[in-house]
């Protein structure tokens, strides 16, 4: 699917890709940033994703479509996304922005995602959106349900600890690596003595999440 040639207006294709620091070191190029479309985007990918999810899991209650769609649409799931259609290599920048690879950039990633939805829908509209996220972020949904990465893992593993081995679980940071603004945590779960599992993210919290997810895992907890 080659998105950036389908364009009719590609002005909005390039102000999806303008990042506003761009424009505060080239205020005599006449283009907008992308912010706006972002906003557009984001309520057209929050439309389209629920009818998708509504329509193919139909047993599902409102709390599961909740939760299943959250973990489809935040900025990992979204980040991901942008650079496996290869968005990253349209970024327009600032020299600083350009040089911060890390959890900056996934969060600029996933908020241009958005904005190229917004101009999408502006351009084609609302089922070229849909053609685009069937093609691009709709495939992810099947991990997210079949490995339950929509659950809150820690509070499941707890609930599963605490009523088969009557144990509460504990979390101890292993290692941290990187510098302060984009760091990597290991972290370890432990039941009484014994390590179960370790993960590992860019903050404590979401390592502790990936461990128990991990742990559920492990343990058979996760069925």
């Amino acid at each position: 699917m080659n998105w950036q040639q389908e364009f009719k207006n590609p002005d909005l294709l390039r102000e999806a890709f303008t990042h506003r620091s761009y424009l505060n070191e080239h205020p005599e190029i006449n283009l907008s940033h992308n912010e706006r479309l972002e906003f557009l985007g984001d309520a057209v990918l929050e439309l389209v994703t629920t009818e998708y999810l509504y329509t193919k899991y139909q047993d599902a209650n409102e709390g599961e479509l909740t939760a299943y769609r959250a973990a489809l649409v935040n900025t990992e799931t979204l980040s991901a996304v942008a650079r496996e259609a290869g968005m990253n290599d349209y970024l327009l920048l600032s020299r600083g922005e350009l040089r911060d690879t890390g959890r900056a950039r996934s969060v600029i990633l996933a908020n241009t995602f958005e904005a190229v939805l917004g101009a999408i829908f502006l351009d084609r509209g609302y089922l070229a959106v849909r053609d685009f996220l069937d093609h691009y972020l709709f495939p992810k949904t099947d991990k997210i349900v079949k490995e339950a990465l929509w659950q809150d893992a820690k509070s499941l593993f707890q609930e599963k600890a605490q009523s088969v081995s009557g144990v509460t679980p504990d979390y101890r940071v292993l290692g941290e690596v990187g510098p302060d603004h984009d760091k990597i945590f290991t972290v370890g779960l432990y039941l009484n003595k014994e390590q179960i599992s370790t993960g590992t993210g860019p903050s404590k919290q979401r390592a502790e999440q990936e461990a128990a997810r991990l742990g559920l895992i492990i343990k058979e907890w996760n069925n």
